[in-house]
């Protein structure tokens, strides 16, 4: 039978998106739903619903081992072995950052996190942020057999995060420091003459022009137009240069168990801070007790390892700490990365910030060191440290280093969004 264009048009511009739209609700509202939308799936489609549903279905849901769920809720299963099937499945038919998410939401609702203190199941997972900072919370229950596989998979995350992040570190942080080193009052050898020129065009001044005869007299040449000069005002040299440290960082994170992102980043970034000759850093962790890790930064999953997440905080006593080691208070930055929930001396503990940033401290308090934005916070503690002069906003990876660039060089901080603060 033969079709005019417009049918064949017809068919092929309506018919498929229509079973798209099928196919895709199918998929997102689950096996449960199959009759409401009368999409049945075949193929790469089934594979992909069977590992969602796995996750997420309800009681007609079947765990990778073939048993129903008995119930609304999913589950994977206590077998390792179908588990790490599970896991090569979503990887094989999701992308990184879907079964980055997929895996999260196992170790929150199903309680995978047991099941990856057994060596097969790391080598399956997915390395994320994340899956270090669960790695890191079971550390000291993990048995030897597996802590050399966590180990590679914590050195994975980390060797991203620095291949990603260090080399703009590097650069934002040393104009930083260059620019912070320049003397505004230097000996005639030490002035630099072309940032000082530029400095003071303001100080423009134009001088009468000469008169002309007069001038071909004396010079035997004849001058036409007016004439300037600069006035510098202000004079700018080069800083000496010195092996000793320009600038003291002292980084000192809460160790709690909502700052687990912030804690790896904040281990990778101590490492680059580290290895910055301008710079001497300093790595302080902390929950009830104070644990310095700056021996260690050399290695930021040493550093890693070091920590305990979990357990209760105690901010002022951190500080007290971090306070202690200050020796040269007008170039020192002190970097608190908190939730600011604290359950020492709150009093004492805003004192000791009003105290610092008296003697000349630079102080940043940043609610988490991450992608996530800022977590649940007290917003009373934030409140009262933005009074002092130190607001309290969440930071990503990307904009850490303009952080560290402003407290430098003594600039406003460049807050990202107003919401974050209180």
């Amino acid at each position: 039978m033969s079709q005019t264009p417009g049918e064949t048009t017809e068919r092929t511009t309506t018919a498929p998106p229509d079973a798209e739209r099928l196919r895709r609700w199918r998929m997102v509202l689950g096996a449960d739903s199959a009759d409401s939308t009368g999409r049945a799936l075949t193929g790469q489609d089934a594979a992909m619903d069977s590992a969602l549903n796995a996750l997420y279905g309800g009681a007609g849901g079947k765990k990778p081992n073939g048993r129903g769920t008995g119930g609304r809720s999913a589950g994977l299963g206590a077998s390792a072995p179908s588990v790490a099937r599970w896991l090569g499945d979503i990887r094989t038919y999701f992308p990184s950052s879907v079964v980055q998410v997929m895996q999260r939401d196992a170790i929150d609702r199903l309680g995978l996190a047991t099941l990856l203190l057994e060596p097969e199941m790391l080598e399956a997972v997915e390395p994320d942020v994340h899956l270090v900072g669960t790695l890191l919370s079971l550390n000291k229950a993990m048995p030897e057999t597996t802590k050399e596989t966590a180990r590679a998979v914590v050195r994975k995350v980390v060797e991203d995060l620095e291949a990603r992040l260090e080399s703009r570190t590097r650069t934002t942080l040393t104009g930083a420091l260059d620019r912070s080193a320049r003397i505004s009052r230097p000996r005639h050898r030490d002035i630099d003459w072309d940032r000082t020129v530029r400095a003071n065009l303001k100080n423009y001044l134009t001088l009468p022009a000469p008169d002309t005869a007069t001038t071909a007299e004396t010079t035997g040449t004849a001058t036409t137009g007016a004439t300037g000069t600069v006035v510098p005002e202000r004079l700018i040299g080069y800083g000496r240069s010195s092996r000793s440290a320009k600038k003291d960082i002292v980084l000192c994170v809460d160790q709690s168990g909502s700052m687990a992102a912030s804690v790896v980043h904040a281990s990778v970034f101590g490492a680059v801070l580290a290895s910055m000759r301008a710079l001497s850093t300093r790595l302080v962790v902390f929950d009830t007790a104070v644990v310095d890790l700056t021996d260690q930064l050399d290695d930021p999953v040493d550093v890693l390892f070091g920590t305990q997440l979990g357990g209760g905080t105690d901010i002022n006593r951190a500080l007290a700490y971090c306070q202690s080691r200050i020796t040269r208070p007008a170039d020192t930055v002190v970097v608190l990365i908190s939730d600011l929930y604290e359950g020492g001396i709150r009093d004492e503990m805003l004192k000791r910030v009003a105290a610092m940033k008296a003697s000349g401290v630079q102080f940043v308090t940043l609610l988490a060191l991450s992608d996530e934005g800022a977590p649940a916070y007290d917003h009373e503690h934030a409140a009262a440290l933005g009074a002092l002069g130190a607001p309290a906003f969440a930071c990503t990876p990307d904009l850490f280093p303009d952080v560290m660039a402003a407290a430098i060089e003594k600039r406003p901080l460049p807050i990202p969004d107003k919401e974050h603060q209180p």
